[in-house]
């Protein structure tokens, strides 16, 4: 049986990529329909510590930072969007990074001096209560809360008369004639006029033999939440790989573990105990302090952290927006953006190829 939707858009995943894709499209008039395997919002959008900015700008190219650039400029109006119409409030924040030793001083000083959304202060971590020697700090970076930015996304979305379909995982991709004719399901066949992949890690797998060369895969993060009645730190704190995200109300969070174990989202001791003693030797307060929660989400892993967004080498209605990696959250204004522009033929707000180069055609 296919299930006539009376849909413009049939959208395959409910993260922070299909959420606010859906959001901008029935802001154009668009009838749309979300397809999600499991939950609303719950897989690496919900995992994620909301820093709206790659960890340091200077170690990625300019394809991923021409994005997170954008996302983040988008990221105030858009926050602000979602507070009025939903009365949730998505916690967008100027929390400022403190990026401690080691570092490259001399390419983060010759980077930031050429992107003026970043402008970079050397000052001295002791000054913070952290250990001692020169840091930098970025002022600009901000941060949101990803549950709660979640949360408004899908309220606004459903306001807006967009329908979600929770348990509904798409097996199969029907083609015939160089285009999707259905989405196999087992609630049964659905079909639209346009399709829209957006499933971050199980995005290759959904598309099966139409995923052409693309390489997206899982990579697990597992992030640690604890709870001061004050929070200790005033910034973002990163060393290396390690991230301590202060919240508004005293939680604390501390990531991340990058883990190329495939779809396995279990959390590991060894993984915890490695977080929470190097945290304690930034911020010792934290050997008397309660554990709350421990998690893992799998991220949508590509080459360089660069996405595949746009229309489909080879289906003319089909289209994908996914392999964010690690800053899905942050490039979700600015690709929902890209990719609206595609369907619609509206000018880019700066050159888009990169983005399609995924495909490998």
């Amino acid at each position: 049986m296919i299930r006539l939707l009376n849909s413009d858009f049939l959208i395959i995943g409910g993260g922070i990529a299909g959420l606010s894709t859906a959001q901008r499209l029935l802001q154009q008039g668009a009838l749309v329909t979300v397809l999600e395997r499991g939950e609303v919002g719950q897989e690496a959008s919900w995992a994620g510590g909301g820093i709206l900015s790659p960890l340091c700008p200077w170690n990625y190219p300019d394809e991923v930072t021409h994005l997170t650039t954008h996302g983040a400029e988008l990221f105030p109006a858009w926050a602000q969007e979602l507070r009025t119409a939903t009365g949730i409030d998505p916690e967008y924040e100027k929390s400022g990074m403190l990026v401690l030793p080691s570092f490259d001083a001399q390419a983060a000083e010759q980077w930031c001096a050429k992107h003026s959304a970043y402008p970079i202060h050397q000052v001295c971590a002791k000054h913070y209560n952290l250990l001692q020697g020169d840091a930098l700090y970025l002022p600009e970076v901000a941060q949101v809360r990803n549950p709660r930015l979640l949360r408004a996304l899908r309220q606004h979305v459903e306001s807006l008369g967009g329908r979600i379909i929770e348990k509904c995982a798409v097996s199969d991709i029907v083609v015939k004639n160089g285009r999707v004719k259905t989405l196999s399901t087992p609630s049964g066949k659905f079909n639209a006029r346009g399709y829209i992949v957006t499933a971050g890690a199980w995005s290759k797998e959904i598309l099966g033999q139409h995923a052409l060369r693309l390489d997206i895969k899982p990579m697990r993060g597992q992030m640690l939440l604890f709870k001061f009645d004050v929070s200790p730190l005033r910034h973002i704190v990163l060393q290396d790989n390690l991230y301590l995200i202060p919240r508004r109300d005293g939680h604390l969070l501390i990531g991340s573990t990058l883990e190329d174990v495939g779809f396995d989202q279990h959390t590991t001791r060894e993984a915890r105990d490695m977080l929470w003693q190097r945290a304690q030797k930034l911020l010792p307060s934290l050997r008397d302090m309660s554990l709350m929660q421990h998690w893992a989400g799998l991220r949508p892993a590509s080459p360089h952290n660069i996405p595949t967004i746009g229309r489909h080498p080879q289906l003319d209605n089909l289209y994908l927006n996914s392999g964010h990696f690690r800053y899905g959250v942050t490039m979700a204004p600015a690709s929902a953006e890209i990719l609206l522009n595609e369907i619609t033929g509206a000018k880019q707000p700066f050159d888009v190829t990169p983005y399609q180069a995924g495909w490998g055609t």
